[in-house]
């Protein structure tokens, strides 16, 4: 489980983060969502240590993040995968090369050894046999597979990922969600995505809070966010004049 408690982030004399609490649990799909500039992202990387925080509490298993020094902190992110919103994928590398990148980094496996859990990682994420090809000869959704490869190469316990579904098509978002979810259930890894697409909220959000300002405004699952009586959540998740029509025949159904 990881939770972060009273976290508070300021930037040059901007506060951007106000006493954030939460918790996200092993085994499902948490989610921020939230407009751009309310601090989601901000606190995300102040979750895996890109920001310092100014006060508060980041803790993995009851681990204090913001506690560690350099390389207590260097254990805790061999337990963190990353999904980054571009994939950000090694263009001089083989597919293969960019899953087996952090086996080579922080492992002592043999090639052999590697090999074996770059197929198995590959094999998740639906790219058997796809070992040789570079980004370039990848699309868009390939290639957030394979970043998803990569992030599950050293068996994370925590799995953060960054719009996973940015510059996407509305076919492949979703099954990059599916994809997403049915790896976190079945590894077990306490999965944060930030995000401010619907449909993954909709698709995937077994927890999700809501920041708003700087702070958390809401939180629930996806079945309560269609009900929510808050006005700041009901604005972001009704913004199109096709979520407000859903949100009036539902309304209609319930009378």
């Amino acid at each position: 489980m990881l939770e972060v408690r009273q976290v508070n982030k300021s930037f040059t004399g901007n506060q951007v983060l106000f006493d954030i609490d939460a918790r996200f649990e092993k085994g499902r799909v948490n989610l921020i969502i939230g407009q751009s500039g309310q601090g989601k992202s901000v606190l995300a990387k102040c979750m895996v240590g890109l920001h310092e925080v100014d006060s508060g509490e980041v803790l993995y298993d009851g681990r204090d993040f913001t506690k560690m020094n350099r390389n207590q902190r260097s254990e805790v992110r061999q337990e963190i995968g990353m999904l980054f919103q571009g994939a950000a994928l090694f263009d001089s590398m083989t597919v293969e090369e960019n899953v087996m990148f952090p086996l080579t980094m922080f492992t002592n496996m043999t090639k052999a050894e590697m090999k074996k859990r770059v197929d198995f990682c590959l094999e998740h994420v639906n790219l058997i046999g796809r070992n040789k090809l570079f980004p370039s000869e990848c699309s868009g959704g390939m290639q957030k597979r394979v970043g998803i490869a990569r992030a599950i190469a050293m068996s994370p316990k925590f799995l953060f990922c960054d719009e996973p579904n940015s510059g996407l098509d509305p076919q492949t978002s979703i099954l990059i969600d599916g994809l997403i979810k049915s790896l976190t259930y079945e590894l077990q890894m306490t999965t944060v995505v930030i995000t401010h697409d619907m449909n993954s909220v909709m698709e995937i959000g077994d927890s999700i809070i809501f920041i708003y300002k700087g702070q958390k405004w809401w939180e629930g699952t996806r079945e309560s966010i269609i009900t929510t009586d808050n006005q700041e959540i009901s604005n972001f998740v009704y913004a199109s004049d096709f979520m407000k029509e859903i949100r009036v025949s539902m309304q209609e159904k319930r009378r």
